[in-house]
C-alpha cells in the first residue's frame, strides 16, 4: 500500500503567498499534465446537485463552485500548488495597497461573443455588494469603499470602483489590504456579461461565462454538462472533449461506480473504502494534504448553548470528542485532528494558538464542565443532535463522536439526518437546525483570513451560526491590514484565541484530498483546495 500522507505541518505542499502584481508567463505550474494535444473524450465526474442558481456571487457551496470555477475566469487563477497566476488581468498595481489600478488582458469574450471590459467586472462587483441583492458572497466586498450592511448601496456611487477605460478600472478599499490580489481568483470576483443585468433568474440556470468550459446542459439532480469554450482566451486550455458532472446521492455508490469502470473521478472516497481505496486504486489513488477544515458549528439561536453556561457546554462537548480515536479508526488516516481554526497547508499556520487545549481529548474536564452547565440551567431531557446531509458519509464519524458524548456527558446523542446537502443547506439557512451542525470548509483562496472572516465575521456569508463578536471583527480587520506578513500572522493567531474563547464551531479535523480515477483518463491531479484540474485530464473517445 502507498504509505499514507499525514497533514503534520507546512512541510512540502505549504501554499505560496506571493501575490502577482504584473502579467506573468508560462502555464499553471505541476498542474498542466503530460498531455501531448487535446483528446476528446467526455470525463465523467461525480458530484451533486447546485443548492443555487449558477451565479458567481450567490455561490458557496462545493457542488455550485466545481460549475462557476470553470466556466468563468477571474483576474487570476490558482495552479495545483495555490501558487496565483493572472488571467484575465494584465496587472494589478498599487503604491499604497489600498487603492488599486488593474489592467485587463485585450481580446477576452464571454462565450455569447460580448467583450470581457472593465465594466464586466466593476458591474458585476458593484450587484454583488449591493443588500438588496442578498448575495451570499456579499463579504467579501465588505473591504471596498462605500459597502454597507446597513442599506442598498453602490460601490460605484461611493468611490469604491471606478471605470477608468474600457481595460482598466481602480478600486478604492477601507485600509491597506496587501493580501488584496490573492483573492482575486475567488468566484466573488468573476466578470459577469451585460445579458446577466436584463435576466438574472434566467442566466442562473444557463450561465454564459469567459471561463475554460460552457455550460450545455443541467438536468437537475441528474446531470450538468460542461464543454470546451472555443473563445477561452487563458492559460487553463481544455484538454477533453467536456466533463460531465454527474449527481449522486451517496458517495458509496459514486466509488462503486469508479471501480466498474462507469465514472472517471471521485473527489471524495467514502468511509467504508478508507482502508482499502489505495490498495483498490493504486496510483490511481490520491491521499494527500489539502485546505480543508471540518468543524461542528453551533447555532447562536439554540437556547441550550446561550449564555455561561452554553458556554461551558461547548467546550465540553468539545472535550468529549477523541479524536485521534476517531481520524484512526474511522478515517484511517486520512484525517488530521485539528489545533485550529484554518489549515497546515497555509502559511502562518500554528498547532501552539493560545486556547487550543480546549480540542484536547479530556472526559474528565468535560464532564466537569457539563455539570457546571447543569448546575446553571439543566439541558433537559432532549438528545443533543448534530445534523449533517445523508448523501455523503457523515454518519461514519457522526455516530462515534455521539458515542462519545453519551459515554462521557452522559446525555442523549443522535445524528440528525437530512436526505440530501441542498436540503441540508437550506434548513441551515432558514435557522431550523436544532442542534449542532456539521460545518465543512474549503478554502477560497490560499490565505488564513479565508478560514476566519468568511466564517465567523459579523454578517458574512458563510456565517451560518449567527456569530457576532466586535473583537473578533476588529483583530481580523488589523490583521487583514498588517504590512508585515508575519505581523499578520500574529494577529489571526490572536483572532483565533477569540474564537477559542467562543467556540461559534468547534474544530474537528483537517481533511485530506481523498479521490481517486479510473483507467480511462490521464493527467489528473488534485489541486491545493482538493478539487480535480478538470481542464487538464485527458480521455480517448
Amino acid at each position: 500500500m502507498t504509505p499514507r500522507k499525514r497533514l503534520v505541518g507546512l512541510g512540502a505542499f505549504a501554499l505560496a503567498s506571493s501575490l502577482v502584481l504584473t502579467a506573468c508567463g508560462g502555464g499553471g505550474g505541476d498542474d498542466t499534465g503530460d498531455a501531448e494535444g487535446a483528446s476528446t473524450g467526455i470525463v465523467t465526474v461525480g458530484n451533486g446537485e447546485p443548492q443555487n442558481p449558477i451565479i458567481p456571487t450567490m455561490t458557496n457551496e462545493t457542488f455550485g463552485s466545481k460549475v462557476t470555477s470553470n466556466v468563468f475566469a477571474g483576474l487570476v487563477y490558482y495552479d495545483a500548488e495555490g501558487v496565483v497566476h493572472n488571467e484575465v488581468a494584465e496587472s494589478i498595481e498599487s503604491e499604497d495597497s489600498q487603492n488599486w489600478t488593474i489592467t485587463l488582458k485585450d481580446g477576452w469574450t464571454f462565450s455569447d461573443g460580448t467583450p470581457v471590459t472593465a465594466e464586466s467586472f466593476v458591474n458585476a462587483w458593484d450587484y454583488g455588494a449591493a443588500l438588496d441583492n442578498a448575495q451570499n458572497l456579499s463579504y467579501f466586498f465588505e473591504p471596498f469603499q462605500g459597502f454597507s450592511y446597513e442599506e442598498n448601496t453602490s460601490l460605484i456611487e461611493e468611490g469604491g470602483l471606478t471605470v477608468d477605460d474600457e481595460l482598466t478600472f481602480t478600486v478604492a478599499l477601507n485600509q491597506p489590504e496587501s493580501d488584496f490580489p490573492l483573492r482575486l481568483g475567488y468566484s466573488a470576483f468573476y466578470p459577469l456579461p451585460e445579458s446577466f443585468f436584463d435576466d438574472p433568474e434566467a442566466f442562473g440556470k444557463a450561465p454564459i461565462g469567459n471561463g475554460p468550459y460552457v455550460l450545455e446542459t443541467w438536468e437537475n439532480n441528474s446531470l450538468i454538462e460542461l464543454r470546451p469554450n472555443e473563445s477561452y482566451a487563458g492559460e487553463r486550455e481544455v484538454q477533453n472533449g467536456g466533463v460531465d458532472l454527474v449527481a449522486y446521492s451517496d458517495e458509496d455508490s459514486a466509488y462503486n461506480d469508479l471501480l466498474a469502470g462507469n465514472l472517471d473521478i471521485v473527489t471524495n472516497v467514502p468511509a467504508s473504502a478508507f482502508g482499502t481505496f489505495e490498495d483498490e486504486l493504486g496510483d490511481r489513488a490520491v491521499n494527500q494534504p489539502a485546505a480543508v477544515i471540518q468543524v461542528m458549528n453551533v447555532p447562536e439561536y439554540v437556547k441550550g448553548f446561550e449564555g455561561e453556561a452554553g458556554l461551558m457546554r461547548r467546550q465540553a462537548i468539545s472535550m468529549a470528542i477523541d479524536r485521534d480515536q476517531i481520524t484512526e479508526t474511522v478515517f484511517s488516516g486520512s484525517r488530521t485532528p485539528a489545533s485550529d481554526f484554518t489549515s497546515p497547508v497555509i502559511n502562518g499556520w500554528s498547532e501552539d494558538v493560545e486556547g487550543s487545549e480546549v480540542l484536547d481529548y479530556n472526559p474528565d474536564e468535560a464532564k466537569k464542565l457539563w455539570d457546571e452547565a447543569e448546575a446553571i440551567e439543566p439541558w433537559g431531557d432532549e438528545p443533543l443532535l448534530i445534523s449533517s446531509n445523508a448523501d455523503s458519509d457523515h454518519q461514519s464519524w457522526i455516530d462515534p463522536t455521539c458515542n462519545g458524548i453519551r459515554d462521557t456527558l452522559g446525555i442523549d446523542c443522535e445524528f440528525d439526518a437530512y436526505p440530501t446537502f441542498d436540503e441540508f443547506l437550506d434548513a441551515r439557512d432558514n435557522e431550523e437546525i436544532p442542534g449542532l451542525f456539521r460545518g465543512g470548509w474549503q478554502a477560497d483562496y490560499p490565505a488564513m483570513s479565508n478560514f476566519l472572516g468568511p466564517i465567523y465575521g459579523t454578517n458574512a456569508g458563510s456565517n451560518d451560526m449567527g456569530y457576532s463578536s466586535e473583537e473578533f471583527d476588529a483583530k481580523l480587520k488589523e490583521a487583514n491590514g498588517a504590512e508585515d506578513p508575519d505581523a499578520a500572522v500574529e494577529l489571526y493567531k490572536e483572532a483565533e484565541t477569540i474564537l477559542f474563547n467562543d467556540l461559534p464551531g468547534i474544530p474537528l479535523w483537517y481533511n485530506n484530498a481523498t479521490g481517486g480515477w479510473s483507467e480511462s483518463v490521464d493527467n489528473v491531479v488534485f489541486g491545493w483546495d482538493s478539487d480535480p484540474i478538470l481542464y487538464q485530464v485527458t480521455k480517448s473517445e
